[in-house]
This record gives structure tokens, C-alpha cells and sequence, in this order.
């Protein structure tokens, strides 16, 4: 079996050699050596990462360069997500991102500056064409930041194919320094019907790991009966960070035979929420773990590959197996695990009861859910798998199951609120209570004449919540009648605590200035070198609107010379 396996990893170094992507056209984005605190395709809330993360020695402001000959193709400034973003199209069909960044070159943020002033709006999304902001390797398109959700200072980097696929970029030679083994934090076996055991056992079962002298890992031996398959916990660590990053490629075998593979190297925007399903999503909920199901079910992902029985595996009675994971990162540094399997009808158990409830949810059919005032709509293809659901109303409360159930879709909450008059309707919103208080937390929620909708692909509990409080505003840097000749920049805190904020205004002398949202820091911040402001005598106005519309007002008088 040996001699099987080693024949396979020479194969999968000779494929990896003929690597068609181009090796030496991007080069670093930036001027310090490539260290990541994330890597591609590792797993986040909700989707695959789609690029490499790369540190910035914890710093913001660093010289952001062009990774190939191109032009700027698509820029998009937003308070969420990629934050100020840089999109560069290159002669060979692929296209590079840049996200997260502080502020654009010069000549980029020029660009930009004019549009939000004439659109009069922070966030914007424009697609250059390509004679108006061309750029060459190497060339200054920006600076590192960490605006959006960055969750600290880092550029994002992507390398995207003509169909807008991100594709791993140590594909095209992005090189890191990394000479350590992927680690493995634990196993389960997953007993995957009523008739099928593990250790006398029909629920999941977490395995005694046993680290080895060579790096290695085996498990204690198991006795199972049925269908079964295998759940891992695994991460990178490259050799100058200590990030736990996610792993480059999983496979597993039976007796010598690869029956799954988990490669990494691209996939499709489309298809990155298909993540909940290859987790074991109620594990992570409760444990905040992610295990990733070494076989597939009820899952499109394109990143699966099945060579047999999609990675289940199928024990006889009085039969021996030899089960085997190899985990490794982009630099073939792998680890193994082992776990023997001896097949015997002595596992067989009493299974574990199927919690039923008057209420169940299929996949082929759209299923409908009402009491009292609250309907509740599945559509066709909501969910990954047929289940009974939980479902009860009480005081305007929903009870909607546990979130342990991955949606595909989302689906809608609808609450009649004709019993209540038109001014109190109008503070009404729908949210999710979250946390052990049961927080209300905002989902965006529209009027429908006399009912409210709100959209969400996440099960728990709803309610009904009402927002009466204005938002807060309050300056930070400056107080009334200041004068604020040396300062770069002027800066105010807005909150707001119920519904959340929607949007914000702020002109300077009833002229319109560009505040940028910090959304971390509740922080709006303006910079006196935008120009705008040229008067001695300056009148600050500050309107600021929740989600449900209730509106702050904050006036200032400022002088600069």
C-alpha cells in the first residue's frame, strides 16, 4: 500500500509541476515580502476566502504596486465588504484585486474624489475604460489600509480568470516561505444513517488522536457497521507566521484506493456559500469548530472531487480497512492520518430517535409555515436536505428552529401588522434575536401595505422590534466656534442603538463634503485637503438616518484661514 500511495504523490507532484499558469508575469504587490495572514479558499463565515491576505507589519500606508502591466477596470469604494478596492485588468485575460486599501494613488484618487463629489456619495462602484487609468508592473496604484471588514490592517489580493473565478495566486508563482507540516486538531466518524454504528454508536464520534514521532497521526481503531464517513479539523502555519491559515489540498483513501479529494486551487463566486454544507455547520454553530465532511452529500461544490461512492464508506461485517487522510499545503508539506476500521455486527446499537414535529420542510417543494400574524415561506431548494422543523408563535415572537440547519437560499418572514396604527408601523422592524439576552439585531425589512417582509437565510428566532431613538452624533476632534486652521482632518461619531444606521449627510456652508464611514469606529471623518472648504466662517451640518428613518441633526460653526 505504501508503494501505492507513493506512486500517487509522485503523480501529484508531476501535475503540479506542469502547472500552465504563468509563472513570473505578477510579481508582489508590495515592497515587502509576502507574509501571509490568510490564505485562499481557507474557511470563513459563509464562504471560501478568495485571495491571499497579506501582512503589512500591522501598519497601514504601505506602497500598494501594480502586480502586472494593465488598467484599472473596476473601483469600488463601500463601507463593507472589500472597503476601497482596486480592480486591474491585465493583457493576458486575468484580472488582479486589491482590497482593503487606505487610499488610491495620486492620479487614481483624483479619479474618484471627482465622482463621489458628483454623485455626492462615499460609496460609488465606476468601470474605467482602458485608455483612462492605465498602469505598469510595479507602478503605485495605492496604499495598504484597512477599510471595510478588514479586521486589521492587510492588503487583500486576488488573481480572478476571464469568468471572474479567483484561482489560488501561488499558482502563478506568489511565492511564501513555508517548510511546515499542516496540523490536525481532530477526527470524527460520522455514522450517516439508521442503520449504520461506530463504536457502538449511531452519533457522531470524535477519535482519540495519537500524534506520531514523524509528524504523523494515527487514531484509535474503530469498529463500525453501515455507511460512515470522516470529518477533519486541519490548518496550515507557514514557517514566518503564526496564523492558523486554511490547507491547500485534503484527499482520503481506503485499503491504497483515493476515494475524495478537497482541492483548492479555484472556485466560483456562485458556489462559495456551498461552504455551510461541507462543514459540519451545527458543530461550528455550537462550537464555533469547523470540521470539513470528507464526503459529499447534497453538495455542488466544484471543489469536491469523488472517485468512489462520494467518500462514504461502506463496512461489512468481519472485514478489516485501513482509512487514510493526507492533508497538505501548497508547498507539499503533508501530514497523514490513519485510522483502522474493523467491520463487526457486535457495533450495532439502539440509533439514535428522528425528532419529528408537525412540520416538515422538503427540498422539492415550497413549504408555507403560519400562525397568528407571522407567515413564514421555504421556497423550492431552500435547504440541502428534507427535516422537521421547529416552529411556534408566541407575543409576536417567532421560534424558528435552532440555526444548525445550512440554508442555499434565502427565505421570507412576514409579519401582518394591520392591528397597529400607521406612526407606530412605521418604527416597526423585523430582527433576529441573537445572544443569550435575545439582542435585537436589524434585518433589513420592507413595508408591504399592511405586512412587513424581511429576507434572511439563517434559522433561530424573530421578532418584531421597535425603534424610537434618533441617532447619536457627537464631534470628536473639535468643539463649537473652534478655530481649525492646522487641522487635516475633522472627524464625528455617529451611532445609533436599535436599528442601526442608514445613511448620512454632511455639508459644509450647505455645500456638500465627502466623509468617509468607518463603520468599526463609528467614525465619519473629513480631510480639509479635499479643497472644498475655503471660507473663514464655516457652517458644519450632520444629518444622519437610522433604518426605520428616524433622523439626528448636528450643527457646528468652525473658522480656518
Amino acid at each position: 500500500m505504501k508503494f501505492i500511495l507513493s506512486l500517487f504523490l509522485l503523480v501529484t507532484l508531476f501535475t503540479n509541476a506542469q502547472n500552465n499558469y504563468p509563472q513570473d508575469y505578477f510579481g508582489n504587490p508590495l515592497e515587502i515580502p509576502v507574509i501571509l495572514a490568510g490564505t485562499f479558499a481557507e474557511l470563513r463565515s459563509n464562504h471560501f476566502h478568495s485571495g491571499l491576505d497579506i501582512k503589512t507589519q500591522q501598519r497601514t500606508g504601505l506602497k500598494v504596486l501594480a502586480s502586472a502591466d494593465g488598467f484599472v477596470s473596476r473601483i469600488k469604494v463601500s463601507h463593507f465588504g472589500y472597503g476601497k478596492a482596486l480592480y486591474i485588468s491585465h493583457p493576458n485575460g486575468y484580472t488582479t484585486v486589491y482590497a482593503h486599501l487606505q487610499n488610491f494613488a495620486p492620479n487614481i484618487e483624483a479619479y474618484v474624489k471627482k465622482l463621489q463629489y458628483e454623485k455626492e456619495s462615499y460609496e460609488i462602484e465606476v468601470f474605467p475604460t482602458p485608455d483612462v487609468l492605465p498602469v505598469t508592473k510595479e507602478s503605485l496604484i495605492a496604499y495598504s489600509g484597512n477599510t471595510g471588514g478588514s479586521g486589521g490592517p492587510h492588503l487583500h489580493f486576488e488573481i480572478r480568470d476571464k469568468q471572474e473565478r479567483p484561482i489560488n495566486p501561488m499558482l502563478f508563482g506568489i511565492d511564501i516561505k513555508d517548510t511546515t507540516n499542516p496540523i490536525v486538531d481532530a477526527i470524527y466518524a460520522y455514522p450517516l444513517d439508521q442503520n449504520s454504528f461506530v463504536n457502538n454508536s449511531n452519533k457522531k464520534q470524535k477519535l482519540r488522536l495519537i500524534p506520531l514521532k514523524n509528524g504523523d497521526y494515527t487514531t484509535e481503531s474503530i469498529e463500525a457497521i453501515g455507511t460512515i464517513g470522516f470529518g477533519i479539523e486541519t490548518f496550515d502555519r507557514q514557517d514566518l507566521a503564526a496564523n492558523s491559515n486554511g490547507v491547500y489540498n485534503i484527499e482520503s483513501f481506503v485499503n491504497g484506493n483515493r476515494i475524495f479529494e478537497i482541492d483548492l486551487k479555484s472556485f466560483s463566486f456562485d458556489e462559495t456559500q456551498h461552504i455551510n454544507q461541507l462543514i459540519d455547520y451545527k458543530h461550528y454553530i455550537e462550537k464555533k469548530e469547523r470540521i470539513q465532511k470528507l464526503f459529499k452529500k447534497n453538495n455542488p461544490l466544484t471543489i469536491l472531487n469523488s472517485d468512489f461512492n462520494n467518500g462514504f464508506l461502506s463496512v461489512e461485517d468481519s472485514t478489516n480497512s485501513v482509512y487514510k487522510i493526507r492533508i497538505a499545503d501548497y508547498k507539499n508539506n503533508e501530514s497523514w492520518v490513519t485510522i483502522n476500521i474493523k467491520g463487526s455486527k457486535n457495533s450495532i446499537a439502539e440509533p439514535k430517535p428522528i425528532k419529528t414535529t408537525p412540520y416538515l420542510v422538503k427540498t422539492d417543494q415550497t413549504t408555507t409555515l403560519k400562525k397568528e400574524s407571522v407567515t413564514v415561506d421555504f421556497y423550492r431548494d431552500t435547504f440541502y436536505e428534507d427535516f422537521y422543523i421547529d416552529f411556534d408563535v408566541k407575543n409576536d415572537t417567532l421560534l424558528l428552529h435552532k440555526d444548525n440547519i445550512p440554508a442555499m437560499k434565502s427565505f421570507n418572514i412576514s409579519y401582518d401588522v394591520s392591528n397597529y396604527n400607521n406612526e407606530d408601523i412605521n418604527k416597526l422592524y423585523i430582527a433576529r434575536l441573537v445572544g443569550y439576552k435575545n439582542n435585537p439585531l436589524y434585518i433589513f425589512t420592507k413595508r408591504n401595505k399592511n405586512s412587513l417582509v424581511a429576507s434572511t437565510k439563517t434559522l433561530g428566532k424573530y421578532a418584531l422590534a421597535t425603534d424610537n431613538s434618533e441617532p447619536t452624533i457627537s464631534p470628536i476632534n473639535f468643539k463649537n466656534n473652534q478655530w481649525l486652521s492646522n487641522y487635516r482632518f475633522l472627524k464625528v461619531k455617529i451611532d445609533d442603538r436599535d436599528s442601526g444606521i442608514s445613511n448620512f449627510r454632511a455639508t459644509v456652508n450647505e455645500k456638500w463634503i465627502l466623509m468617509e464611514y468607518d463603520y468599526k469606529t463609528k467614525t465619519l471623518t473629513y480631510d480639509f485637503n479635499d479643497g472644498v472648504v475655503t471660507d473663514t466662517k464655516n457652517n458644519l451640518k450632520v444629518i444622519v438616518t437610522d433604518n426605520v428613518g428616524n433622523n439626528s441633526t448636528f450643527e457646528a460653526l468652525f473658522y480656518r484661514k
